[in-house]
């Protein structure tokens, strides 16, 4: 697979983003000007712009960037937004977030991933994304009501804390199943979470929390 990775550039992954079915212009221009070689572990910079999850510690790897493009499409943003993200990582689909919202709140389990993601993102000059460490499940809600939500991991449903934050009239798109085989799905809060329609197929980490899975290695 090294060999598939050489000569790539950051313009492989609008293209790897466009075959997936991701056509909103602004998300294409926003991963087009984020290099995700700053948001990866320093072993793993050399693949940054290859379309594939890289590991990032405790089990936890990136989202793939052609599939976070979907999802990130999915929410339909136009720029004054508020928006949650639950699961931080290192911060490269927060950092694609602040690009296309007014705000970004993202919550990360893990306290030296999140760290990393701040360091990262103050790196890159993004302002507008505060990154919390706690229990994604409960979402943020001294910030709520948020505009729309995404959730980078799996469970059966929506947490019941996320759906209340979300407005009315709100997107959240969210993984549904049960970790390694999920249908990445489009919620519109009107006023319970509705489902709007499937965006893809694919394979996540399950969700921790008190509303999701129990337990979590830290």
């Amino acid at each position: 697979m090294a060999g598939c990775d050489r000569g790539s550039a950051p313009s492989d992954l609008v293209r790897a983003a466009r075959r997936a079915g991701a056509s909103d212009d602004r998300v294409l221009a926003a991963i087009a000007a984020t290099p995700r070689a700053a948001f990866v572990p320093a072993r793993y910079v050399a693949q940054a712009d290859a379309d594939r999850p890289l590991p990032i510690g405790h089990g936890q790897v990136t989202t793939q960037p052609s599939l976070s493009a979907l999802m990130i499409a999915g929410l339909g943003l136009g720029g004054g937004e508020q928006v949650l993200e639950i699961g931080t990582g290192y911060g490269d689909q927060t950092a694609l977030l602040a690009r296309l919202a007014a705000h970004v709140v993202s919550i990360e389990i893990c306290i030296d991933i999140a760290s990393q993601a701040r360091r990262r993102l103050r790196a890159q000059g993004i302002g507008n994304a505060l990154v919390v460490t706690g229990d994604g499940t409960h979402g943020y809600p001294v910030r709520a009501s948020y505009d729309a939500v995404l959730v980078s991991a799996a469970f059966p449903q929506v947490p019941p804390p996320l759906a209340s934050q979300l407005r009315a009239g709100g997107r959240l798109v969210q993984p549904v199943g049960t970790g390694g085989n999920e249908q990445v799905m489009v919620f519109e809060r009107r006023p319970e979470c509705h489902r709007l329609r499937l965006l893809t197929s694919a394979s996540f980490v399950r969700l921790h929390g008190e509303f999701g899975f129990p337990g979590t290695e830290t």
